[in-house]
């Protein structure tokens, strides 16, 4: 198993916590006191109740140490059970107990750790196995499930998860679900929204919604599942998935190929979808700054490449014929290759030198991360529009000496938009937000391609959403949870006499 991408980061200076603006503490809401401890120590044993500080730390704070919980007063409960989980939720609610669910804490918009003293409801100890057919490849699980562990199970049956993250090492399932995670292969398998063909979730009073279903085809009523995917942990908890695993790949193949701009990427692009087809299973994009930031890493100790380009095209195909799938890739590359769209290029011998390609691009994150502070940037924009933001925040940045880089996947116009400083600072951020989401939304963008809104971006949900929109979402959610104790503070914006500067 390869290790997890997610190392400590620095943690958050002051400066930048002065600039983190949450909600106010929702006065409704309470907070818990021994009686509470002592009923939870009932229903889960002791060891599954965790309130001291050492023992609370990691759950109150994400991995890039960018949010945290701004109370000492902590509580992290560790379910086994979907029964848990309802007694747990059915017992806060009728105290008034706000709850933040929590998978791999492994995001990047503080969705899964508390604002304040809300309590961490940690589903890593739901991790079981249900039930996988063999036959229709549906895996049915808890939420716990860690995504490789998954993997690496169904790969026993020939089998694969429909998608593929760059923390697969410590993400679970839950998590995925609830933040409609993407990936590396949605161009291939589709989003979460098509793959989920089933949920168990635990609702803010207790109540337990069964929509467990493993059939691929059901259009009985409303289709309740696609609520809980992508709500962040807003609407209900979940704690069991059924999800259609595709036939894992007999053969693959990795070309890393490089571009002089990014017309010619766009058009490397087309070429392979209309070349590679059936096969074609990823198109990742980077620029020679993002390259930069992992050779520099000591993992690295060459170019892939005997020169440098501007940018790189990362090319993946899967099938189940050899011969066939290098015939179609070498009648690509000749194409590519021959025109000038493409003006070098590699394709790996073998799945080392497969594993070692994709690893440029996975390791991008990680060595952003090691180099100081990073301003995270995950949109969705036009393909004609997708590089320009990076050039002209690029522009923006020369003076103030931060370095800009742009990656994504290409296959779904998803581009990750990474600025680094050495240290945080006040000026790069003020010039950065909210300029980067108005011009994502100038161009009918997203605000959040697959990391969701957490508490960095209810703010600018209206960029990306309607005013109707909004209102119907905050409608469903005093619906399902009257008393706002799920995650609060995330997601949905707040009136600004509501909020306070940290």
């Amino acid at each position: 198993m390869r290790p997890t991408l997610f190392r400590p980061a620095r943690a958050l200076t002051r400066a930048a916590a002065r600039v983190l603006s949450v909600p106010a503490r929702n006065a409704a809401h309470a907070s818990w006191v021994d009686a509470d401890k002592t009923y939870f120590q009932q229903l889960l044993c002791p060891e599954n109740v965790l309130t001291a500080a050492d023992d609370t730390a990691a759950f109150t704070v994400d991995w890039l140490k960018k949010y945290r919980a701004q109370s000492s007063h902590q509580m992290v409960l560790k379910p086994k059970t979907t029964a848990h989980v309802a007694a747990i939720l059915k017992y806060c609610n009728d105290r008034n107990l706000p709850v933040v669910p929590q998978g791999g804490n492994t995001g990047l918009v503080g969705g899964s750790v508390p604002v304040y003293d809300e309590i961490v409801l940690s589903m890593a100890s739901m991790n079981n196995v249900i039930a996988f057919d063999s036959v229709s490849g549906i895996l049915t699980c808890e939420a716990g499930c860690i995504l490789e562990n998954l993997d690496n199970y169904v790969a026993t049956h020939g089998y694969m998860m429909p998608l593929d993250l760059g923390a697969k090492g410590t993400c679970q399932i839950g998590g995925n679900v609830a933040t409609n995670a993407g990936g590396l292969r949605l161009l291939r398998y589709g989003s979460l929204h098509g793959t989920v063909l089933g949920i168990e979730a635990v609702l803010a009073d207790g109540t337990v919604f069964d929509g467990l279903s493993t059939m691929r085809k059901d259009n009985t009523g409303y289709d309740l599942k696609q609520l809980f995917i992508g709500s962040e942990g807003t609407l209900g908890v979940v704690t069991k998935v059924s999800i259609l695993t595709p036939p894992r790949s007999s053969c693959k193949n990795v070309a890393l190929l490089a571009c002089n701009d990014f017309e010619a990427c766009q058009k490397a692009f087309v070429e392979a979808k209309k070349k590679l087809g059936e096969v074609l299973s990823a198109v990742e994009l980077m620029d020679r700054q993002s390259l930069d930031m992992v050779l520099s890493q000591q993992d690295w100790t060459k170019d892939p490449l005997d020169t440098p380009s501007p940018f790189y095209v990362l090319i993946e195909t899967s099938g189940s014929n050899t011969d066939h799938d290098m015939e179609k890739l070498e009648a690509y590359l000749e194409d590519v290759m021959g025109s000038g769209v493409v003006v070098n290029g590699t394709v790996a011998q073998d799945e080392a030198q497969a594993q070692k390609l994709f690893m440029l691009r996975e390791d991008i994150t990680m060595a952003l991360t090691s180099r100081g502070y990073v301003y995270k940037y995950d949109i969705s924009l036009p393909m004609d529009q997708y590089y320009q933001i990076v050039q002209e925040v690029r522009g923006m940045m020369a003076p103030l000496g931060a370095e800009v880089v742009g990656f994504g996947h290409m296959g779904d116009c998803n581009l990750h938009l990474n600025i680094s400083t050495p240290a945080y600072d006040e000026k790069v951020f003020h010039a950065l937000e909210p300029f980067v989401f108005e011009w994502t939304s100038k161009y009918r963008g997203s605000i959040s391609s697959e990391h969701g809104i957490g508490t960095h971006k209810p703010s600018y949900l209206h960029l990306s959403k309607s005013d109707d929109s909004i209102r119907l979402m905050r409608r469903m959610k005093n619906m399902m949870d009257p008393k706002g104790i799920l995650n609060p503070y995330k997601v949905l914006p707040v009136s600004e006499e509501n909020s306070a500067v940290l």
